[in-house]
């Protein structure tokens, strides 16, 4: 009978690889909310405290999904590799941050579809400029965007200007909230090296105004980019999951890493959203809109952005070295 494949037979710098192309996955602000433990074994994912923003995100459940987004991008770049990974979700009932511990089993044969997706961790960008329609590639990805787990719905075009004055209200109810406008200052601050918001991922007051629904950090002193693109025309979606559990937040972790490495790989820009699902009114209003009986986790913007423009360079990461310990 043949022993039981572990991670012994992966090279280390295998493993630093994927984990390095996990981190790429969104976060709130990016904090980047997660540690990897490398053992003999399996490779553990655990969530950072110390990272988690108190103001907007109290609960942790965003670093939650943050962490599922990383979680799923790790197998992506795995099987990219060729090698075929097993989760076991919350595999410590004692400890609470210990959210995955991943299995690596025997290689695998790398398909089109996997090379796709871990290409697009590199292509994909929180993108908060104004989009032009996505067009029929949409349809190309959304039905097998659902699970029983989790629900993706697109929201009808007409339905964009009252999501709009939800956001709005949403921004005026924490108009006198202290922290939660010295946390944006702080991680949209110009000097953060390897973390947060960048200048050039921020918008000016002018491309805002041209994009309905939006957070509203700190306006940059760029130009009027895209100025072709009078307002927004992007689609929106709404993932969803049946409960607000951490198992809930975790999986809507991994299904948004899946839907924007899609929507990525099928050529088209996506903006992550959740400052109207952190406050129980901007849920309500969602599930207003949506007619499911389910939680709002995350809004995606969705369009098609052009492809002359030059591109940013990608959002700061931490190194490996400060999110990944060895402990074989």
């Amino acid at each position: 009978m043949s022993s039981r494949p572990d991670t012994t037979t992966v090279h280390i710098d295998v493993i630093a690889n994927a984990v390095d192309l996990a981190c790429r996955a969104p976060s709130l602000h990016n904090s980047q909310p997660w540690r990897w433990v490398v053992g003999k074994t399996t490779v553990d994912l655990h969530a950072d405290r110390s990272r988690v923003i108190r103001s907007a995100d109290n609960s942790g459940r965003e670093a939650l999904i943050g962490c599922g987004a990383a979680l799923d991008h790790f197998r992506v770049a795995m099987a990219a590799a060729g090698w075929n990974t097993t989760v076991e979700a919350f595999p410590d009932p004692d400890r609470i941050d210990h959210l995955a511990s991943v299995r690596i089993s025997s290689p695998g044969a790398v398909t089109p579809a996997s090379r796709a997706r871990a290409d697009a961790i590199l292509r994909r960008r929180t993108d908060r400029l104004p989009f032009r329609p996505p067009g029929e590639s949409l349809n190309l990805v959304l039905p097998n965007a659902s699970d029983e787990s989790y629900f993706v719905d697109v929201l009808a075009g007409q339905t964009h200007a009252e999501l709009a004055e939800a956001a709005r209200l949403t921004e005026s109810l924490r108009s006198a909230d202290d922290l939660y406008h010295r946390e944006l200052q702080w991680w949209t601050a110009p000097f953060r090296l390897s973390e947060g918001v960048p200048p050039s991922a921020l918008v000016s007051e002018s491309e805002r105004r041209r994009v309905g629904v939006n957070r509203n950090f700190r306006p940059s002193g760029h130009l009027d980019r895209r100025s072709v693109t009078a307002h927004d025309q992007a689609e929106i979606l709404v993932l969803s999951t049946p409960a607000d559990t951490r198992e809930d937040a975790l999986t809507c972790g991994q299904a948004l890493s899946r839907l924007l490495l899609d929507l990525t790989a099928a050529g088209m820009a996506t903006c992550p959203m959740t400052h109207l699902t952190e406050v129980e009114v901007g849920r309500d209003a969602i599930r207003g809109l949506t007619g499911r009986n389910a939680v709002p986790q995350v809004l995606i913007r969705v369009g098609k952005a052009p492809t002359i423009e030059d591109t940013p360079a990608p959002t700061p990461r931490r190194s490996v070295r400060e999110v990944m310990e060895t402990r074989r």
